[in-house]
C-alpha cells in the first residue's frame, strides 16, 4: 500500500535477454494519474549498447498528490542488429490510499483570539509514528500550540513520551491564534478575516518511510459583531456579596460610520449598577475603540450573569442591547476572607 503524502519508489530493470547486442535504448517510465501524465525518468538519454545479460537500471521517486489509481508506465525503444526499431511497454497499476482523516473546529473567542482544535484520525491498518504537527497561521496571525504540559520545568507532549497513533485512533490538537498587533487594532479588518492558516501533518510508517500531507488554506466563520461591538477587558472572578466592583469594557465601532453613543445600564434582580444612566459617550469614529471603567454590586450570592448594558447610536436612534457578556462568582465577605 502507498498513501498520499508518502514518496512512490520504482527500482526499474531493462533485461537484454536475447543473444544479440541491441542499439539506442531509451527507457521512460511515466506516472499517469487521473489527472496528470508525469515523466518520472531520471535521465532522457538513450543509452549506446546493451550486450546480452546485460541491464540498464533506473531508481524513480515522486510524492504521490492524489488519491486513486495510478498507473506507471514504462516504455522502452531499442534498435536490432538488423536496424529494425522496436518498442514495447508495460502497465503497472497501483492505488493511493488516504492515511488520515483531518478535522477541524473553530472557536471565536471574545478578544479575536481563534482556536482551533484538529482532529487527526489514523485511518491506515498499521501504526503511525507522528513526527509533527504544526499549524502555519496566516499573515495576520500568531499561533501558540496548547499540546504541552509543564512537568518539573520541562515541557512534555500531552500524548506521552511514545508518540504513536493506531490503526483508528483519533489525536486532538489545540491551537491559538492571535493577531498580530498592527493587525488587532483594526477591528473591521480581523472581523472579515477568514483564512486561518494550514495544518502540516509529518508520519513515518512501519519501515520508516515518510509521508506529509499539508491542509489546503483552513477557514473560520467571520464573527458577527453587529456595528457595535462589546467585550470585557476586565472582571474579577469573584467578588464579595453587596460590595462594589469594578469593570472595564471595550465598545469598538465595527460599521463604516460615526457613532453618538449614549449609555444606559438596567438593574437585574441581582446585579445593580453604580454611577449614571444615560451618559454620553460622544463620537465613535469607524473602527475606532473606546475603554469604559464601569463599578456594580450583586445582591445575590452564586454565579450571577452582568446583564443591562444599553448603547444608543443617536444619529440612527438605534439601541443595541448586551446581556450575559459575562459571569462572576458572588460570596459573601466571611466566605471569601476565610
Amino acid at each position: 500500500n502507498i498513501f498520499l503524502g508518502e514518496t512512490f519508489s520504482s527500482y526499474i530493470s531493462v533485461h537484454n535477454d536475447s543473444s544479440q547486442v541491441v542499439k539506442d535504448i531509451l527507457v521512460k517510465a511515466d506516472l499517469q494519474t487521473s489527472s496528470q501524465r508525469l515523466n518520472l525518468s531520471a535521465s532522457s538519454a538513450a543509452v549506446a549498447e546493451l550486450k546480452p545479460d546485460c541491464c540498464i537500471d533506473d531508481v524513480i521517486h515522486h510524492e504521490v498528490k492524489e488519491i486513486g489509481t495510478h498507473i506507471l508506465v514504462c516504455a522502452v525503444s531499442y534498435t536490432t542488429q538488423t536496424g529494425e526499431k522496436m518498442y514495447f511497454r508495460k502497465f503497472f497499476k497501483f492505488q493511493v490510499l488516504k492515511p488520515l482523516d483531518v478535522k477541524t473546529k473553530f472557536y471565536n473567542a471574545e478578544t479575536d483570539e481563534v482556536f482551533l482544535e484538529a482532529q487527526i484520525q489514523n485511518i491506515t491498518t498499521s501504526p503511525m509514528f507522528m513526527e509533527k504537527v504544526s499549524l502555519e497561521p496566516s499573515m495576520m496571525y500568531n499561533v501558540a500550540e496548547l499540546n504541552t504540559v509543564d512537568t518539573a520545568g520541562e515541557s512534555e507532549s500531552t500524548f506521552g513520551s511514545r508518540n504513536y497513533l493506531q490503526p483508528m485512533d483519533t489525536r486532538q490538537y489545540l491551537y491559538c491564534l492571535k493577531p498580530k498587533k498592527e493587525f488587532a487594532e483594526k477591528a473591521g479588518v480581523i472581523k472579515g478575516v477568514t483564512v486561518i492558516g494550514k495544518l502540516d501533518i509529518v508520519w513515518k510508517t512501519n519501515l520508516g518511510e515518510r509521508g506529509r500531507l499539508q491542509t489546503s488554506q483552513l477557514q473560520r466563520m467571520a464573527p458577527g459583531y453587529g456595528d457595535v461591538r462589546l467585550s470585557l477587558e476586565t472582571i474579577p472572578d469573584t467578588v464579595n456579596l453587596e460590595e462594589p466592583f469594578d469593570i472595564t469594557c471595550k465598545i469598538t465601532n465595527c460599521s463604516e460610520r460615526t457613532m453618538d453613543l449614549v449609555l444606559e445600564m438596567c438593574n437585574t434582580n441581582s446585579i445593580h449598577w453604580c454611577g449614571v444612566s444615560g451618559r454620553q459617550l460622544g463620537k465613535l469614529h469607524p473602527s475606532s475603540s473606546l475603554h469604559l471603567a464601569l463599578t456594580l454590586l450583586s445582591s445575590v450570592q452564586g454565579l450571577q450573569s452582568v446583564s443591562g448594558l444599553r448603547l444608543t447610536d443617536t444619529f440612527l436612534k438605534r439601541t443595541y442591547e448586551y446581556d450575559d457578556i459575562a459571569q462572576v462568582c458572588v460570596v459573601s465577605s466571611e466566605v471569601k476572607q476565610s
